[in-house]
């Protein structure tokens, strides 16, 4: 199984940390170490001072392709969820100011937690979902797949041209504007159209 992480497919959240606007479709992969034991909380790692949420939708794939045609993707998954990319902002810097691949900051143990999956038929429109992030009940982040970039289907055929999928294979879609900081004891809850999908506790 693999977890596929598509980076800067929201404007605003590129123009937040002055990164520039992609034009073509840019990702990464965690290993699946990266997803925590079911309900366990999110543990702070001793390497970094400055752990960021990044809330976004996962669509699971559920067969394999290769080479997959943009108007044939959206039969590859039929399920989706939230989930939180955790970044060690302070070594992702310090690994972009060196030229370095920054995976360091992004693939460690438990960087992915995710939440339930739903049918996509529950929602009336995958392309037009609402989805948010609350910490300690504030809203930090708010988004819609609307605001993709670059939308599911897209995702799915661009990263079938470079790597074959298999069922099972996560794709972490990206995030909205807003990401942040999380402290000891803080609590996360992520919601797709007002349904809770998943809630982590910060240790």
């Amino acid at each position: 199984m693999k977890i596929i992480c598509v980076t800067r497919n929201y404007k605003q959240h590129a123009l937040e940390l002055n990164n520039k606007i992609p034009t073509e479709l840019i990702f990464f992969l965690k290993p699946e170490t990266a997803i925590p034991i079911k309900g366990q909380p999110f543990f702070i790692p001793d390497f970094s001072n400055e752990i960021h949420y990044e809330l976004e939708v996962v669509i699971k794939i559920n067969k394999t392709g290769k080479h997959i045609q943009e108007r044939f993707a959206h039969k590859y998954f039929d399920e989706l969820s939230l989930g939180i990319d955790f970044t060690a902002r302070d070594l992702q810097s310090k690994l972009k100011k060196m030229s370095f691949p920054w995976e360091m900051s992004k693939s460690f143990d438990g960087s992915a937690p995710i939440g339930f999956f739903v049918k996509k038929q529950e929602f009336k429109d995958i392309n037009n979902l609402n989805f948010e992030l609350t910490v300690n009940n504030d809203i930090k982040q708010s988004g819609n797949t609307k605001n993709m970039i670059f939308s599911f289907n897209h995702i799915i055929s661009y990263v079938s041209k470079y790597i074959t999928l298999k069922k099972g294979d996560l794709i972490f879609t990206g995030t909205p504007k807003g990401v942040g900081k999380v402290r000891k004891n803080d609590f996360l809850i992520g919601k797709i159209e007002g349904k809770q999908i998943i809630q982590i506790k910060i240790k």
